[in-house]
């Protein structure tokens, strides 16, 4: 895969994967990074230049809240879903699901090699 190609994948779909990471517990940046870098077998390591900002755009769209912490002795910013954003998650990770579906089955005959 083409770096260029897998820069637009990514680029359409990290509200998604952010999003997700959030689903289970409240995370901070670092933490946000190195589970998006393993779910994807570090083929996607978002650079703080990438994740930030999107982190504002989310929490200014009220899609997830921070605050911040210092209990474990270094202060840092703790992101977490609102009720608003489950429920963009939830419809998000639906229309994904059936997009990824269609594009499946276009290239099953291409994959199984009848093509």
């Amino acid at each position: 895969m083409s770096d260029r190609f897998q820069r637009d994948l990514v680029r359409g779909s990290i509200d998604l994967m952010v999003l997700s990471v959030l689903a289970d517990q409240s995370q901070y940046g670092y933490l946000i990074q190195q589970r998006i870098d393993q779910a994807s077998g570090g083929r996607v390591q978002l650079q703080a230049g990438t994740l930030y900002p999107l982190l504002h755009k989310l929490e200014k769209a009220k899609l997830i809240k921070s605050r911040w912490d210092d209990s474990t002795g270094r202060k840092r910013k703790w992101y977490e879903l609102t009720a608003k954003g489950r429920k963009r998650l939830k419809a998000d990770a639906a229309e994904w699901k059936q997009f990824a579906e269609c594009v499946l089955g276009l290239l099953n005959p291409v994959i199984k090699g009848t093509s």
